[in-house]
């Protein structure tokens, strides 16, 4: 679920076409809201998490620059690790909640590729998460992932189709040994006017662990400009596999200078 957000990437609060709009002399914005997710995770029981980010971004010619510092909370049994949803164990069945800093992800985006008579766009992105949740309290693995990805748009008059296929290599926490995996986002995003615009898109991820399965999941959003200033975006999310979320939404709202 909170793949969505950071890219959601992945996802949704989450798509920005950077390629397509690229500031030229700074663009700086903050990115806050509310995303809830539950889903039982291969579990017995629910974990039900809730997670506010504050994002900063700065974007300027070719780059963009991301950190993102949240708060998170989770209640359910424990081994669902953090906003990644990481299964570290499967033996815990009673319901705790615990709340505090989540993993802090920082990123940075380069335009590689601007083919503007084909209306493509092509962004190359790097991502590492630091472990600043606590692995104690089930908040985080206690361990560094990183991410290399591709972006690609294509525009074809209000629809603009995207793709993304990157690998991810996850750190393993003590007494677990977690898969490093590719993941990919196919969807398209439909702008009604300069103010709103409405999307679909589909998050697929290979399984974390032997004991796991692969991510599956799908999300609706709804984007609204109100002015050059604030941007306000909604989503709901569901998935279809144990890996995948049951149910979730957000709103996060954006505010630029």
């Amino acid at each position: 679920m909170i793949k969505i957000f950071h890219n959601i990437a992945l996802i949704c609060g989450l798509i920005s076409l950077t390629s397509v709009a690229r500031a030229t002399d700074g663009n700086f914005a903050l990115t806050s809201g509310l995303d809830y997710s539950s889903g039982k995770y291969g579990q017995s029981e629910t974990t039900k998490i809730s997670y506010i980010p504050i994002t900063g971004k700065y974007e300027t010619e070719q780059w963009t620059f991301k950190l993102t510092i949240p708060w998170l909370e989770i209640t359910g049994p424990s081994g669902v690790s953090g906003d990644s949803r990481i299964i570290t164990n499967q033996t815990g069945n009673q319901i705790t909640t615990t709340s505090g800093l989540g993993d802090m992800v920082a990123s940075a985006s380069y335009s590689a590729f601007q083919l503007n008579a084909q209306k493509i766009y092509i962004d190359l992105n790097a991502k590492v998460k630091l472990p600043t949740a606590s692995e104690a309290k089930g908040l985080g693995t206690g361990e560094y992932d990183y991410s290399f990805s591709t972006d690609i748009y294509k525009i074809v008059n209000h629809l603009t189709w995207i793709g993304t296929i990157g690998y991810k290599k996850l750190g393993d926490p003590n007494g677990v040994n977690l898969s490093n995996v590719w993941f990919g986002t196919v969807g398209g995003v439909y702008k009604f006017n300069q103010q709103n615009s409405a999307g679909l898109t589909v998050d697929l991820r290979e399984p974390t662990s032997k004991s796991s399965t692969h991510l599956s999941e799908y999300t609706l959003f709804y984007s609204h400009k109100f002015n050059d200033t604030y941007k306000l975006q909604t989503y709901l999310v569901t998935g279809d596999t144990q890996s995948s979320v049951d149910f979730g939404g957000g709103a996060m709202l954006s505010v630029s200078w």
